[in-house]
């Protein structure tokens, strides 16, 4: 079990500045869907689908991205984050920023908003990779790990870059192969950033969280190794060839290996533990493995693949963690603030069970909605998928709310008591 340094964490309110950033985006998300209908879901290229896509990758899952990360490394894998205090409100600011103007610029063809976007949005993943990058390189042990974050960040740096390239081009800039360079772009960012920064994660979430056993180094290693192969091989031929079989069929063995691999150490895991998380988790890695087969036969020009993963399967993987992140920065900021000598609430009392199945039931409807109204496309079903995704992370947003009312209710008493 990896020994947690709870001292060398941050300030709580700076991971959670980010948690707490992702419910909202998923509820505009939600709000979005239920303005546009079906024609969202009509086309890949449609402008408020581009917009909807970058809500979910930058808005919520960019945000949870960042705040966990921010908190793990200095605490779980011995990582100094450089001037954390000072740059760590920044780029919360520079990342949001980001991600309104981009989403912006994409629903309303804002030229000014987009060029803005392609220099905030590379600047804020270029200022986390010099935040973090030079105490990855300093660290000493868990080698594999610290390897699995680079790639991560080095992934979400190019993803960045190309992005801004395209955002420049719709903002009237140069030319450029746009098919090709949008399915780099989301190889990248989705498979190099999301999937290899929980595959990096895992080792320890997995085994602290939900009891299994951990794969193998060599086996991790090999398929980092193979994932990290396939990125280039793939983004060689997409911009070579311009066939995009390779690259989808690359993603989807990488992303199948993941998700089988999480589903099986589920499996092991003794039955007590076998709470919110472990639901969330074996919810969100069925779901992946839906994703990746649909996106090997790209049913609907991928839009299937898309939703399945970026609106059902990622957000189950990344809500499950965020709710017990939250309940965890609670008992951390009540045990710095009162300090010893008072026993305090326990995570599961700041966040109990109930409230943790609660929001993730109401993610079940959007499951069955969303891919629904993009196998057969109409307008109330489109609407009503856009319904269930705002009352979803709506969930989502209370639960995270609650365990900030009971983390001050409980200073309040405390303070009271004196």
């Amino acid at each position: 079990m990896t020994r947690l340094a709870l001292e060398q964490g941050p300030q709580v309110s700076l991971p959670r500045r980010f948690l707490l950033s992702a419910p909202p985006w998923g509820m505009a998300g939600g709000v979005l869907l239920c303005v546009d209908g079906e024609s969202l879901l009509l086309t890949r290229w449609h402008p408020a689908t581009l917009a909807l896509v970058h809500i979910y990758t930058l808005g919520v899952l960019g945000n949870v991205m960042f705040g966990s990360l921010l908190q793990f490394l200095p605490v779980a894998a011995g990582v100094r984050v450089h001037a954390l205090a000072r740059l760590g409100p920044l780029l919360h600011v520079l990342l949001n920023l980001g991600v309104l103007l981009l989403v912006s610029g994409l629903y309303a063809g804002w030229t000014a908003a987009l060029i803005a976007a392609a220099v905030v949005l590379p600047l804020t993943f270029a200022l986390l990779c010099v935040m973090t990058l030079p105490g990855l390189v300093a660290a000493v042990g868990q080698r594999m790990q610290r390897v699995g974050f680079g790639v991560a960040l080095g992934s979400t740096l190019l993803t960045a870059l190309l992005g801004g390239g395209l955002a420049l081009h719709l903002g009237g800039g140069p030319a450029m192969p746009v098919p090709a360079l949008v399915d780099v772009h989301a190889s990248w960012g989705i498979l190099g950033w999301v999937i290899v920064l929980l595959g990096t994660v895992t080792p320890v979430v997995m085994p602290m969280f939900q009891g299994t056993a951990t794969v193998p180094a060599p086996i991790h290693a090999a398929w980092l190794g193979g994932l990290l192969l396939a990125l280039l091989a793939g983004a060689w031929w997409r911009l070579g060839a311009g066939d995009g079989a390779v690259p989808r069929l690359a993603f989807t063995v990488c992303v199948l290996l993941f998700a089988s691999a999480g589903l099986w150490l589920q499996w092991r895991a003794p039955r007590p533990r076998r709470g919110p998380l472990w639901w969330s988790w074996r919810a969100g890695l069925v779901v992946l493995l839906l994703a990746a087969s649909a996106l090997s036969a790209p049913v609907r020009e991928g839009r299937l693949a898309a939703a399945l993963g970026l609106g059902i399967a990622l957000p189950l993987l990344v809500n499950g963690m965020l709710l017990e992140i939250v309940a965890f920065l609670g008992w951390i900021e009540l045990h710095r603030r009162i300090g010893r000598g008072v026993q305090l609430p326990g995570v599961q009392r700041l966040l109990p069970e109930r409230e943790k199945y609660r929001a993730l039931l109401l993610q079940l409807p959007l499951a069955v909605l969303l891919p629904a109204a993009v196998l057969w496309p109409a307008s109330w079903l489109a609407r009503s998928a856009g319904l269930a995704m705002l009352l979803a992370w709506l969930g989502v947003g209370l639960a995270c709310l609650g365990v900030r009312h009971r983390v001050m209710h409980f200073q309040t008493m405390h303070e009271g008591a004196r």
